[in-house]
């Protein structure tokens, strides 16, 4: 590929690293609107940790041409370079939009996750059209997606869900399945687990060290996001095939299911937009709609503009 080919891929990547970042708004989406999705998903597909072991043996020949001709034939041939400069675009948008919301979470956490309500509740009517209630096993996958997302948010608001790396590792599992789905947000599951603010202020706290030069300070939240990456590693190389499958096979109820989740985790941001208002007036409401139609109307001008796309 020509370097401008590999700028576009970039560019694709951090468009939906953006996305990613923010509850409510699905980077597969924005790959899906930038025609990227199938080599996306296919890319992925093509992950083999067995053909990557084969590799190895042509690690100490990489001085000689004929090796690491083959070696980069077969990193091309799994789509590896594009995965690579589409990470780095994703990652490059992850960490500024991730500053910005940190910032943005402490000093105006109330308008903050009034928007990310509005952007949640949006995709939740635009993914309703996929929904299909009807029969037992889709009202009962909906029924448990609701159930799940509502209690799990409960109990992360709480904080009595478990913490530590462990659970960092499951959360990278569960929220990269998210993220390879169009309409889905990957943001949306750390939301769901009390995650988010965790994620985004390792984010602001590594960069700000590692602006600052203060590698000690750095060790935390970089421990926090390496298991969290290693954590979406599993994810991308388990639980993603296994969401495929079940898109595959039962579409229908897969869908009831995670649109159902979307509507539970709803609760999350309620009720942090209630924590953060210490009454309820009029001057007190009037921003939060504000905040929350804005979060809607970016929702709804996006599917305006992909309603031709097949999801």
């Amino acid at each position: 590929m020509a370097v401008r080919e590999w700028a576009a891929v970039y560019l694709k990547g951090a468009a939906m690293g953006a996305a990613d970042a923010v509850p409510g708004v699905s980077g597969g989406t924005i790959a899906l609107i930038t025609g990227i999705y199938e080599r996306l998903v296919g890319a992925i597909a093509s992950l083999d940790p067995g053909e990557a072991l084969a590799l190895l043996p042509l690690l100490p020949r990489l001085g000689d041409a004929s090796a690491r001709r083959e070696f980069g034939d077969a990193l091309t041939d799994m789509e590896v370079p594009f995965l690579v400069v589409l990470g780095v675009g994703v990652l490059t948008a992850v960490v500024t939009v991730a500053n910005v919301v940190d910032v943005a979470y402490h000093e105006y956490p109330g308008l903050t996750f009034a928007f990310f309500f509005g952007l949640i509740a949006a995709s939740v009517v635009v993914l309703l059209g996929e929904v299909s209630a009807d029969t037992p096993g889709r009202i009962l996958a909906g029924v448990a997606g609701f159930a799940l997302a509502f209690l799990l948010s409960g109990q992360a608001s709480a904080d009595v869900l478990p913490g530590g790396l462990a659970m960092m590792f499951v959360t990278g599992a569960f929220a990269i399945c998210a993220m390879v789905l169009p309409g889905v947000s990957g943001s949306l599951i750390l939301l769901t687990l009390g995650k988010y603010e965790t994620m985004t202020g390792a984010v602001s706290e590594a960069t700000d060290a590692l602006f600052a030069g203060a590698l000690g300070d750095a060790v935390d939240p970089l421990s926090t996001l390496v298991v969290f990456s290693g954590g979406a590693l599993v994810g991308i190389l388990t639980f993603a095939r296994a969401v495929e499958w079940a898109l595959d096979h039962y579409r229908a109820a897969t869908l009831t299911f995670l649109v159902a989740l979307m509507a539970g985790a709803l609760r999350a941001p309620a009720i942090k937009i209630s924590d953060a208002t210490s009454a309820w007036t009029a001057a007190s409401v009037a921003p939060l709609l504000v905040a929350g139609v804005l979060g809607a109307g970016a929702v709804l001008a996006l599917d305006a503009t992909t309603d031709d796309l097949d999801y």
